[in-house]
């Protein structure tokens, strides 16, 4: 199948540089697939998503009546970065996990940040993923994240940036093992021809991370994985991480705690449980401290945290670091902290609660993006360059009615990447979103490449699974 009529477009393509000439790391996969019949790559295509579907690869849309499950759509073009690229990336991101894990420690404790003039008090106190009940926590190790998961975009010229953190229970990684498993079988020879990083010793970094956060009493730690149910969106991968690291799949009504310690219903009775890594939000995790009608969490949890009896990864409070208005100071946080400049820059931002900004923000809404601070999945959000005067004018009269809750960034023009569409190549949007488990025993582990989400319709800047995005391998190629 050739990739004559494919054309870039005026976009930064990963892997093309201009219309027929790919880049030096992708030559031979573009040889492999122009040898290929689009009969064969047709069927190599829906093979991967039948294989995907039978492994379970599938998440749920809330409010969706059309049926509890979906398979993630997947794209049979894998994404390439360079060796040289992904070094920068993986020094950027550990730089950043640094930064946000001492802003966390700092925030619900001493507040040295706030203190020293870097981010006012109200800023944190009004994010909604800053919990009170978190002050004066101690985590096992010093640790609040153990594991991230960073969106990345590159724009027009090829710059990286950071465009959100996920710290609260980031979730896709699965994807990203089973795209791997999927791509292998589908082009075995590329993967003896080129020299692609692994993907598959995450669940390995991540129990060994979750190990090390054990109570010293623990002679052999218990490690459950808590999740709130088949109902979640992300329940595959819940129950796929358990099953990859061997250990126990729990729901909160699993959990007790009794004589000051959390332990699990066995049919052997009670056992006693060292290490929760959690995947349910901050706010469901204790109904005695958080949401008192929360039934996903077990009561008296945060109590027994505090005592040092448990672990829990990520430690509770890391939301606030999901806010995207203090994500617009994690560059003052590296300088602060670190006494180093950012490696991967932000996408720049406007803060709607100052008033000289906002009055440029309600002005250029045609041209800008908007987001609710405390909104994920592509949701409560006004892409200026597709919307109507309608929808601008909502938003104008949202950001006034309540600035702290927005922020605004100028429209990345994202870069692109051919996608198998209706038997021909077409060019479609992409994000990445690597993986970082940190750990006190090495530096923080980046999982080389991460999940690469497509925007499948046409001129789509939405990669989000909830909104019609698929998803692709990435592959980082030592050359």
């Amino acid at each position: 199948m050739s990739f004559q009529d494919y054309d870039p477009g005026d976009f930064y393509d990963e892997l093309f540089t201009a219309r027929g000439v790919p880049r030096s790391t992708a030559a031979l996969l573009i040889e492999k697939i122009e040898s290929l019949s689009i009969d064969h790559l047709l069927r190599q295509q829906q093979a991967a998503q039948n294989t995907l579907f039978k492994l379970g690869v599938t998440f749920n849309v809330y409010g969706d009546n059309r049926g509890t499950e979906r398979v993630f759509p997947f794209d049979v073009v894998p994404r390439i970065i360079s060796s040289s690229d992904w070094q920068t990336l993986e020094t950027g991101l550990k730089q950043r996990i640094t930064a946000l894990n001492c802003f966390l420690d700092d925030i619900y404790n001493e507040q040295k940040i706030v203190k020293d003039g870097i981010i006012p008090l109200a800023t944190i106190e009004s994010a909604s993923g800053f919990l009170p009940p978190c002050k004066g926590l101690k985590p096992p190790k010093g640790i609040w994240c153990h594991i991230t998961g960073t969106d990345l975009v590159r724009d027009r010229e090829g710059t990286w940036y950071v465009l959100e953190d996920n710290l609260r229970c980031p979730s896709g990684v699965s994807y990203v093992l089973e795209n791997r498993t999927v791509m292998k079988s589908s082009f075995p020879t590329l993967f003896n021809e080129l020299d692609i990083k692994a993907v598959d010793d995450y669940p390995g970094q991540l129990l060994d991370a979750l190990i090390e956060l054990a109570p010293a009493s623990a002679n052999e730690p218990m490690v459950v994985l808590l999740s709130p149910g088949a109902f979640n969106s992300a329940y595959f991968e819940h129950s796929f991480l358990a099953q990859q690291m061997g250990i126990t799949l729990v729901e909160g009504r699993d959990l007790v705690v009794d004589d000051g310690y959390v332990k699990m219903r066995t049919t052997k009775g009670l056992q006693t449980v060292d290490v929760i890594y959690r995947r349910i939000d901050d706010d469901f995790l204790d109904p005695t401290e958080f949401r008192a009608d929360s039934m996903l969490g077990v009561p008296g949890l945060m109590e027994v945290f505090r005592q040092g009896k448990v672990a829990i990864a990520n430690a509770p409070g890391t939301g606030v670091a999901d806010d995207k208005l203090i994500y617009a100071y994690v560059p003052q946080m590296i300088r602060y902290y670190l006494n180093e400049e950012q490696i991967i820059p932000n996408v720049p931002t406007y803060f709607c609660e100052d008033e000289q900004q906002q009055s440029h923000v309600l002005s250029n809404l045609g041209s800008l993006v908007v987001k609710a601070t405390d909104a994920s999945g592509g949701y409560g959000m006004l892409i200026g360059t597709q919307s109507s005067k309608q929808e601008q004018n909502q938003f104008a009269e949202k950001i006034k009615s309540n600035p702290r809750g927005y922020i605004a960034q100028p429209t990345l023009c994202l870069s692109r990447m051919p996608t198998l569409i209706d038997e021909s190549f077409q060019g479609r949007h992409v994000d990445l979103r690597p993986f970082i488990v940190n750990g006190q025993s090495h530096s923080p582990y980046v999982n080389p490449g991460g999940l690469t989400r497509v925007a499948l319709r046409e001129g789509s800047l939405v990669v989000n699974s909830s909104q019609g995005g698929g998803s692709k391998d990435t592959w980082v190629i030592n050359a």
